[in-house]
């Protein structure tokens, strides 16, 4: 694309354009440079998944924040490299960056691969009243595929919570 402007300014400065014209050529390729990000980033919606979850906070944390308890429930395998996370599934990797953490309250991963804002998060809550451990997913998927994005998490934490005992 910046090749095409490039081109395009080239062309017109023969034609005696003077520097203004440059100048609203320049920021109008910009406005659509950041338009053209913005349109991609939309392009992913946010969703957040709420579990009750029968154990302790730091049982809990341990499966969601380690490569041993990741590799339990979420992944087949799972490396650690200093803040990158490989999860392997059926021999295909994929790589996360250990974005925060927070010790039994939250973790969170941004795909290398990805081009936008995009993260998953595990949070932890504790009811005040009841002590009831909740599992909140923050994650971005495409519009038309998010029912299949929950129905793989709820697959996912079905597996977490048989092997919590629960």
């Amino acid at each position: 694309m910046y090749r095409i402007y490039h081109k395009y300014i080239i062309i017109h400065q023969k034609n005696t354009f003077n520097r203004m014209h440059i100048f609203v050529f320049k920021a109008f390729y910009i406005i659509l440079q950041e338009s053209t990000i913005i349109l991609r980033m939309s392009d992913k919606i946010k969703y957040t998944l709420e579990y009750n979850i029968k154990s302790s906070r730091k049982v809990l944390f341990n499966r969601l924040s380690t490569a041993g308890g990741l590799s339990e429930w979420f992944a087949d395998d799972v490396n650690v490299r200093g803040k990158n996370f490989v999860f392997i599934w059926d021999g295909t990797e994929q790589q996360a960056e250990l974005v925060s953490k927070k010790d039994c309250k939250n973790v969170k991963f941004q795909w290398e691969e990805e081009d936008d804002d995009s993260y998953f998060e595990f949070k932890i809550n504790t009811d005040d009243l009841t002590g009831d451990v909740a599992l909140i997913i923050t994650d971005f998927a495409e519009e038309d595929e998010i029912e299949d994005a929950k129905n793989l998490w709820d697959s996912q934490i079905s597996e977490l919570k048989h092997i919590l005992g629960g």
